[in-house]
């Protein structure tokens, strides 16, 4: 569908907004879009959740928030007995509605988040140890338990899974990359698709999900082709309802005012962005939300080497474009070979990739080969044959053993890159101190990527569990309640997946779970205020 220069914000979600209208037991004629100019006023709808994000975080979380809920199968025991115990205790109640912080009391498991521990546990019993249990949870769709609330994406459900470099093996078994409620495969078998092992690539993974929230009817709450740019509070002053509200940026000290001076308490969020139409034209809108849920993952900025020449057009920072230089044959019959960064399995996935493709590679790395923390000695061998042929060849065809550095690969480990020349060249130091010159046809710097929040204030360095310093998911990822996924520093904001650690996505699960709790919880306090005749909060009305 292309939009008309006359087509207005308003129009711009019609349907979505008819939706919305049923679903909050009122007609609403406008859109809870405002043209950019345009202060919020009484009239226009809140949300009480906005998603930012629609990959597996931001599904499941729809998946909860839509009304379904997990109740303990009638014939499942775990196998862990004290867990088993505590879940008979209250079998006729949802696990959404029970105790999460007794229920992961003493669990432990590969995440952090108790709570993702626990979920994980009740999808995946002991899958740690081998076992391929089956869950003990069945699912219910419990219509009077749904909370209005939208997905926001740049692309199709399913977020980054769709720009993954198709030809590589998903680093989890295709089980554990599946969502609540539907088997992944029992999907493959149905779809016939040919799934020869327990790892399978991102492509099948991608139209998992984008038929996930299709089979599962949470498609209305979807949004695609979405670009957020700006997410807000709103405030207003304390003593005076009726005044205008304010989203300026206003300090904490502000709000905190002495005494006798009006001071400003915070109302809800404004979350403003556009929708890139068919023809490319891009449609402003501005939403207004109770709460917001972070679940953008961490693909958006690839990591730099922050270092003299990385923004030469020969030196890249994604495989998919490494993928696009291959496939448009910008390689093929180049005599100097590619110089790859990096030692995590990204870099692992370009090195074969270039094998495959005849092309030489240049392997360059800061760890030592022997270093325990580096990726590949935590997968085993019989399940991951290519990355550990990968470590084989930095272990055994480094450039102190091979000094033919035009063979088919060459490892530099304990270097790091200086810089990078117009020529294409590449300076290295090793730890010595010694400095190399190479040349090379192509770069890739493949040195895991980072979360771009620019649309909070402050790129959402006050967020994290180090203040004033960017979010990453393994040095400083946000800080939350446990139990909640609340940031402790922002209420009515909240994280999930990657962004609080989360990598893998049978753990994210668990985020989606504390966070329909919560907010569950406070829908319900929120109802009884209304029937009680005490008003129903600080949102927009």
């Amino acid at each position: 569908r292309t939009y008309s220069g006359a087509e207005t914000e308003g129009q711009l979600l019609n349907s979505f907004v008819q939706y919305f209208g049923d679903s909050l037991g009122r007609k609403i004629k406008r859109m809870p879009l405002i043209e950019e100019t345009v202060l919020p006023g009484d009239s226009l709808l809140t949300l009480p959740v906005v998603i930012i994000g629609n990959g597996p975080s931001g599904i499941c979380l729809s998946y909860l928030l839509s009304g379904y809920r997990p109740y303990l199968s009638p014939e499942a025991i775990h196998p862990n007995p004290i867990l088993h115990t505590k879940l008979e205790e209250a079998r006729h109640l949802s696990i959404v509605d029970q105790d999460l912080e007794y229920l992961s009391e003493g669990l432990e498991g590969r995440s952090s988040n108790p709570v993702a521990v626990l979920f994980d546990t009740l999808l995946h019993p002991d899958a740690d140890f081998g076992y391929d249990y089956p869950p003990v949870l069945h699912w219910k769709l419990e219509q009077h338990n749904y909370i209005p609330h939208i997905v926001l994406g740049k692309g199709p459900p399913g977020g980054a899974w769709h720009s993954m470099e198709g030809s590589m093996l998903t680093i989890s078994f295709g089980d554990w990359m599946e969502l609540p409620g539907l088997s992944f495969k029992e999907w493959a078998a149905s779809k016939r698709r040919n799934i020869k092992s327990d790892r399978v690539m991102p492509e099948e993974i991608a139209c998992y999900y984008k038929h996930y929230v299709k089979v599962m009817g949470l498609q209305k709450n979807f949004r695609d082709n979405v670009y957020i740019t700006s997410v807000s509070r709103l405030y207003r002053e304390k003593d005076d309802e009726g005044r205008s509200h304010q989203n300026e940026d206003i300090s904490t000290q502000h709000l905190e005012m002495e005494d006798g001076q009006k001071s400003l308490i915070k109302r809800n969020w404004e979350v403003r962005g556009y929708q890139q139409a068919t023809d490319g034209s891009h449609v402003p809108f501005c939403l207004f939300a109770e709460n917001v849920a972070l679940a953008t993952g961490t693909f958006d900025s690839p990591g730099r080497l922050q270092v003299e020449g990385e923004d030469f057009p020969f030196v890249l920072h994604s495989m998919s474009d490494f993928g696009a230089a291959i496939s448009k044959g910008k390689l093929r019959g180049k005599a100097d070979p590619v110089l790859i960064v990096g030692a995590g399995l990204t870099a692992a996935d370009a090195v074969l990739c270039a094998y495959n493709n005849n092309i030489p590679v240049v392997h360059v790395f800061r760890r030592r080969v022997t270093d325990t923390s580096l990726i590949f000695k935590q997968l085993p061998k019989k399940l991951y044959p290519e990355y550990h042929k990968v470590y084989h060849m930095m272990c055994t065809q480094s450039h102190t053993v091979d000094s033919n550095q035009h063979s088919a690969y060459t490892s530099f480990p304990e270097h790091n890159v200086l810089s990078f020349k117009p020529e294409m060249k590449c300076v290295l130091q090793s730890a010595s101190g010694l400095k190399k010159i190479l040349k090379f046809s192509v770069a890739l710097v493949l040195i895991g990527s980072h979360p771009n929040l620019f649309f909070l204030k402050d790129q959402g360095h006050s967020i994290g569990h180090h203040s004033n310093q960017p979010i990453t998911c393994k040095g400083n990822p946000i800080e939350i309640d446990p139990y909640t996924y609340e940031c402790t520093k922002e209420a009515n904001l909240f994280a999930l997946g990657p962004l609080v650690g989360d990598n893998f996505v049978r753990f994210l699960k668990g985020g989606a779970l504390g966070i329909a709790r919560c907010l569950a919880i406070r829908q319900k306090k929120k109802h009884e205020l209304i029937e009680s005749g005490d008003g129903g909060g600080d949102g927009v009305p």
